[in-house]
């Protein structure tokens, strides 16, 4: 089901990974074979992830169908927030000022700190006792 006019973008975010393609259609977006609002239930998610087409107003021109997985929902929603905003700058470069103004073209760096041996956490210590 590979379509010509199909447009493919990668999307990570903390350890969450979104693969998207942006069809012709009329706004119908599809999360791993769910529409996205039974997909994420939150509304804020929802309005997170399909903003990098809102910014261009481009919600009415695509269909989108998402694969997504690992991590959870925020980092999810995160993740196809990137990769629909990669895929709308492929489709055309004019909307490159829009979504850098909105800061949609920028993969967040934030990731989880790794565990340090000697202590129960990244941060956290063991309770000290001087006695």
């Amino acid at each position: 089901m590979v379509h010509k006019q199909a447009l493919q973008a990668t999307g990570r975010r903390k350890t969450a990974v979104a693969r998207v393609r942006l069809l012709p259609g009329n706004g119908k977006f599809m999360v791993n074979g769910k529409p996205i609002k039974d997909y994420f239930g939150r509304e804020g998610l929802v309005i997170a992830a399909i903003s990098p087409m809102r910014s261009t107003e481009t919600e009415a021109r695509y269909d989108m169908l998402a694969n997504v997985d690992g991590g959870g929902e925020t980092g999810q929603a995160g993740a196809l927030r990137l990769a629909i905003a990669r895929a709308l700058k492929a489709a055309d470069p004019a909307n490159k000022a829009a979504l850098d103004r909105d800061g949609h073209l920028t993969r967040d760096p934030r990731m989880k700190e790794r565990k340090k041996y000697g202590q129960p956490g990244a941060r956290k210590r063991f309770q000290f006792s001087k006695r």
